[in-house]
């Protein structure tokens, strides 16, 4: 059925629409309260689109869509395939982290503060934050400073122990302070927690002292925590009249960039900040940026929910939002747009830091190279983020794959490695692709994927992708190969780049090329970490193994059937007999 039937055959009734292009990439994924009305409104003649939209519908061929009972339940299906499959046209958040709180149940008799990313269950907790940064400090902050019960199990000794000694804990394990008391104390922390002015003032004071009794080190840990605290508490002197609880969202867009703020309001005061970035060929929609940055925040089980939600201007899934968090969180809260007063003053703030963090960032520069590499290998877009995929072992022993994120600059909390349990290289890669593109749903897919190894690792690849319905460009990197060996001679890197429309020999010297070889030998390095560290584990086993009488091609034989150390450990002595005789079983059992 061709597309202008498709569109005249569809219902009106909530759902989610798919575009695709020629080769059926998909282009977009959107949500509609009314399928007919909303996909037709994109093909009326004479109807202006913007150069963004109209694009996405010069490119478009096919259409799929689904049905759902709400436009909420739309909503939560489009946010959870775009993460998914990324179509070409959609905008995709990947700062989705969550935010630490510092929380205490003050049901306790002799309570502490702990830190927390998730809703702690109990009548009387309290929460403090969210923090983008210094949380850590803050907490180790208040230990040193107050007299608190400094670790959990303090109380369980019910003797005094050595922070009574040195005086960082009243001894409430001995009945030394009463809980009355000890209130007394929480409620001071309390109170340097909501205004780190105190706290640092504080700090401060026990810095001087420690210097005077020249312990130095002691006083530049507290000097390290006073400036991580100060850096975190630039915008502390917005102060409102009334002790207020809000979260405040903005957003700037400059040409291929975007930028979505975020300032949390508690007590009246802004406790924290934090901003994501977006990166886009296709330019950017606001109502798109809004709700994906609120949608993504606020799906997480987040502690602490306010009831009035700030925003700089008024985007077209406010009410939708609002029912989707009274569903989630039973309290209605409001997204509001004020056009006067303080909340006025503190939505402009947050928009005028998202237009200084753009410009920033527009001065850095660093997407050139970029575009080179999407030019030269016809990329499907720019790639900003970029994965980097290896694997490695040694005579088929502890065998592990790796992936490395690079994002304007190596992330490190993006790598992940993996225990693979397949022989072969080609096995081993198409197990950590596999591996890697089922977890889509959970962590998004990159811009671009770079596979070390050749033309055939780079067709495992592009399948495996495509059988997902993923869009995301491969490339692949592999060394020159002469007589069937691989040519790496010392100062000169004979690479080549191999891509969906062919391989590219490019100069040693060319910054494109080492770009490329630079995120394959970041993926190559990690792999080869992580795998020293299992070969060393099995190695060690392997010799507890043969301190018991059983040579290393038992040992083998051992893995072969049961595929790991610890299968082997939990295995019955029945299964182990089976494979090696009584005799070695006997041996490793200890029987």
């Amino acid at each position: 059925m061709n597309l202008k039937n498709k569109i005249l055959l569809l219902p009106n009734t909530p759902g989610i629409y798919q575009y695709f292009d020629e080769n059926r990439r998909l282009l977009y994924i959107g949500k509609a309260k009314d399928l007919k009305k909303r996909v037709t409104s994109y093909f009326r003649p004479h109807v202006k689109l913007g150069a963004r939209i109209s694009n996405m519908i010069a490119q478009t061929t096919s259409m799929e869509y689904i049905i759902v009972d709400s436009e909420h339940d739309a909503l939560i299906l489009e946010n959870s395939l775009i993460k998914q499959l990324k179509p070409k046209y959609n905008i995709l958040l990947r700062d989705d982290k969550t935010y630490p709180y510092i929380f205490i149940d003050l049901n306790e008799d002799f309570p502490r503060f702990e830190i927390t990313r998730r809703v702690v269950k109990g009548k009387n907790i309290k929460y403090f934050g969210p923090f983008s940064t210094s949380a850590n400090e803050i907490l180790k902050s208040i230990y040193d400073t107050f007299p608190l019960v400094q670790k959990k199990g303090c109380l369980n000794s019910k003797k005094a122990c050595l922070f009574y000694e040195i005086k960082k804990c009243l001894a409430p394990c001995e009945g030394k302070i009463s809980s009355k008391d000890y209130m007394k104390i929480v409620q001071e922390a309390i109170g340097a927690i909501n205004d780190r002015k105190k706290l640092i003032k504080k700090l401060k004071g026990k810095m001087e002292f420690y210097s005077e009794e020249l312990l130095f080190e002691e006083a530049m840990t507290i000097r390290d925590n006073i400036q991580k605290i100060e850096k975190a508490n630039i915008l502390s002197h917005v102060d409102l009249a009334k002790l207020e609880d809000f979260d405040i969202f903005s957003v700037a867009i400059d040409g291929i960039r975007a930028v979505g703020v975020r300032l949390f309001i508690r007590g009246g005061k802004v406790t924290s900040s934090s901003y994501a970035h977006f990166k886009s060929d296709n330019g950017f929609d606001i109502n798109e940026l809004y709700k994906v940055l609120l949608l993504e925040y606020y799906q997480q089980n987040i502690p602490f929910m306010p009831k009035n939600i700030l925003v700089y201007e008024e985007f077209e899934a406010m009410h939708l939002i609002e029912d989707i968090l009274d569903d989630k969180y039973h309290l209605k809260t409001k997204i509001l747009v004020p056009v006067i007063g303080e909340r006025k003053k503190l939505t402009e703030l947050c928009y005028k830091n998202g237009v200084e963090l753009l410009r920033i960032e527009s001065s850095k520069n660093s997407t050139e190279i970029l575009t080179q590499l999407k030019t030269l290998f016809d990329l499907q877009k720019t790639p900003f983020d970029i994965e980097g995929y290896d694997n490695s072992h040694m005579m088929g022993q502890a065998t592990v794959g790796a992936v490395i994120k690079w994002n304007e600059k190596f992330i490190k909390k993006g790598y992940r490695h993996y225990n693979l349990k397949a022989k072969d290289e080609y096995a081993q890669m198409r197990e950590l692709l596999t591996r890697r593109v089922a977890s889509f749903d959970k962590n998004s897919p990159p811009d671009l994927m770079v596979i070390d190894g050749g033309e055939t690792l780079l067709k495992l690849a592009l399948k495996i992708v495509k059988q997902n319905g993923v869009f995301v460009d491969v490339i692949a990197i592999a060394k020159e190969k002469r007589d069937a060996k691989a040519m790496r001679a010392k100062g000169k890197a004979n690479d080549l780049i191999y891509t969906k429309d062919g391989e590219f020999k490019l100069s040693p010297s060319d910054k494109r090329l080492q770009f490329v070889q630079n995120i394959r030998d970041e993926s190559h390095r990690f792999a080869i970490t992580f795998f020293k560290k299992q070969k060393l584990k099995a190695d060690k086993e392997i010799s507890l193994l043969t301190k018991k009488g059983v040579g290393e091609a038992t040992v083998r034989k051992l893995l072969q059937y049961f595929e790991t150390f610890n299968n082997i450990e939990k295995a019955p002595f029945e299964e182990i007999e089976k494979v090696v005789g009584t005799k070695i079983a006997q041996s490793i059992k200890n029987i």
